[in-house]
C-alpha cells in the first residue's frame, strides 16, 4: 500500500463555488460522511481560509468558529484541519482560536516566493506540538530554484510538509514532474500537491506529483472549487485503484458521498469553461473568476481580456482591486476607439 494523506479541502476551497455560503448541516452531513473515507484531514473554512471573510473577498455565511465546532462534533476517525494565510489571520485572533476549538492540523499559505510570512505562524505552531504545513500557491510564477529555496525555509521553521499549490491551474505535467522531483530530492519532509483543473489537468497532474514522489495529495470531492475546480478525489482514487496502487481511501464511501451530498452543497456541476481556460492559461488565480465576470458585467467588456491582462500584471491573491481598476480601463479604452472611428469618417 503507498502511504499517500489524502487532505480533503471540499469545505473549504469548495466554499469559493458558493461565494463562501454553506451551513450547518452540510458540514455536519459532510463530516459523518467522510468521516470513515480514509482520508488523513477534512480542511474546514472560507475559502481563503481562517480570518479571510470580508467584503474584500468575500463574507462566510457562518462564523469559523461555528463551522469548526460543527466539523469537530461529527469526525472521530478523521482529523480535524484548517488553512491560514498570514495577514488574512493572525495567531491571537485565528490559531489559537483555531487550537482551542480542537483543530489538529494546520496549513500556512503564502505567495510562492513569500515563505518568510510564515514563519512566527509555523514556528508557534510546531511549538504547540501540532502537526503544521507549509503551502505555496502560484507556486508557477517562481522558478524551481526558488520554490525549493522557499520550502527549505518552511522545513527550518518546522513545517512537517509543504504543499504545492496550482493555485491558477497553469501547471502543465512537465512543470509538476520537474518541481515535485527537485523537491523530493531536496527536502526531508512530505511533499504534497493541490491542483486546479483549468486546463483540464488537475487529476493527471497530481498522479505525477506521486509518481514523483509527492504523499500528500489535496483535493475535494467532485472537484468543487475556484474556478473550474480542484483534483477530484474520487477520480483520482478509482485512477490509482486501476493501476493496482493501493491506498488508505475508501473509494466506494467516497463516491457515495460524492453522489449523495454534493448535489446539496454545489450551486452547479464544476466544468472547465471559456473563463477557466484563459484563466489557466493566462496564470492567473482562479478564485477571480466570480469578480472578474462581476466587473465585466458591470463595465460591458470582455472577461478574457480582464484575465489576460491580470495574468500579464502577474496579479495575485489580495490583489481583487486591480480587477475594477483593469475593468475601468478596458472600456474607457473602447470607447476612446469608437470615438476614434467616428473621427476618423469626418
Amino acid at each position: 500500500m503507498v502511504k499517500i494523506d489524502f487532505f480533503d479541502s471540499t469545505l473549504r476551497d469548495g466554499l469559493h463555488a458558493t461565494n463562501h455560503r454553506i451551513s450547518e448541516d452540510n458540514i455536519e452531513d459532510y463530516c459523518q460522511a467522510m468521516d470513515y473515507s480514509g482520508m488523513h484531514v477534512i480542511i474546514i473554512g472560507h475559502g481563503n481560509g481562517l480570518g479571510a471573510s470580508s467584503l474584500q473577498v468575500g463574507i462566510s455565511s457562518l462564523h469559523e468558529r461555528e463551522m469548526l465546532k460543527v466539523a469537530r462534533d461529527n469526525l472521530e476517525k478523521t482529523k480535524l484541519g484548517v488553512y491560514m494565510i498570514p495577514g488574512f489571520g493572525t495567531i491571537k485572533d485565528n490559531l489559537i482560536t483555531a487550537i482551542d476549538c480542537g483543530v489538529d492540523i494546520f496549513a500556512i499559505g503564502s505567495h510562492a516566493t513569500e515563505a518568510d510570512t510564515t514563519r512566527q505562524h509555523i514556528q508557534f505552531l510546531a511549538a504547540q506540538g501540532k502537526e503544521v504545513y507549509g503551502v505555496l500557491m502560484m507556486y508557477h510564477m517562481a522558478s524551481t530554484e526558488k520554490i525549493l529555496e522557499e520550502c527549505q525555509k518552511m522545513q527550518d521553521y518546522g513545517a512537517s510538509g509543504v504543499v504545492l499549490m496550482d493555485s491558477a491551474g497553469a501547471s502543465t505535467p512537465e512543470l509538476v514532474k520537474k518541481t515535485i522531483s527537485t523537491l523530493y530530492e531536496g527536502l526531508n519532509i512530505k511533499i504534497g500537491f493541490h491542483g486546479h483543473n483549468n486546463l483540464g489537468l488537475a487529476i493527471s497532474n497530481s498522479y505525477i506529483a506521486i509518481q514523483e514522489g509527492a504523499s500528500i495529495i489535496d483535493g475535494t470531492l467532485r472537484g468543487f472549487g475556484a474556478g473550474a475546480g480542484n483534483c477530484q478525489l474520487e477520480a483520482l482514487v478509482a485512477l490509482l485503484e486501476k493501476n493496482e496502487i493501493k491506498t488508505s481511501a475508501k473509494l466506494y464511501n467516497m463516491l457515495d458521498a460524492s453522489e449523495l451530498l454534493m448535489p446539496e452543497i454545489m450551486d452547479k456541476e464544476m466544468g472547465i469553461d471559456p473563463i477557466s481556460i484563459v484563466s489557466g492559461m493566462s496564470g492567473v488565480f482562479s478564485a477571480f473568476k466570480v469578480p472578474v465576470l462581476k466587473a465585466a458585467k458591470e463595465f460591458n467588456v470582455d472577461p478574457k481580456d480582464i484575465l489576460i491582462e491580470l495574468g500579464h500584471r502577474k496579479v495575485i491573491g489580495g490583489q481583487e482591486d486591480m480587477i475594477i481598476e483593469i475593468a475601468e480601463k478596458l472600456a474607457n479604452a473602447r470607447v476612446s476607439d469608437i470615438d476614434y472611428y467616428l473621427e476618423s469618417l469626418l
